[in-house]
């Protein structure tokens, strides 16, 4: 599957929460029963994940092979609450984004 298949597929997993597919920034996105954005799929294929600094997921998730912090501005102004994580390890997105779901805003 392609990335954007697999972004939905997340979404599909999810609705039983409340997530719902929506946009942010003009990309796919994740949002929470209060409308709020968790997650979202960027232009290269990968996700990202609001999983809070410094949790267990946070740690786990950026020893991901490509990890990293994401950079929305690509100019090193890392927004460090939030991970990237590319598209060949879609098998870890559905369990990044329950975690990013349950983290408090």
């Amino acid at each position: 599957m392609g990335a954007e298949e697999d972004f939905k597929q997340v979404g599909a997993e999810l609705a039983d929460l409340g997530v719902q597919l929506s946009k942010m920034m003009g990309r796919p996105a994740l949002k929470d029963q209060a409308g709020k954005v968790f997650a979202s799929l960027q232009r290269d294929g990968a996700m990202v994940f609001r999983l809070v600094r410094d949790t267990p997921e946070h740690v786990a998730a950026l020893q991901l092979p490509g990890a990293s912090l994401f950079d929305p501005t690509g100019k090193g102004r890392e927004v460090k609450d939030w991970v990237v994580v590319p598209h060949s390890s879609a098998d870890a997105w559905t369990d990044l984004a329950e975690v990013a779901l349950s983290r408090p805003r």
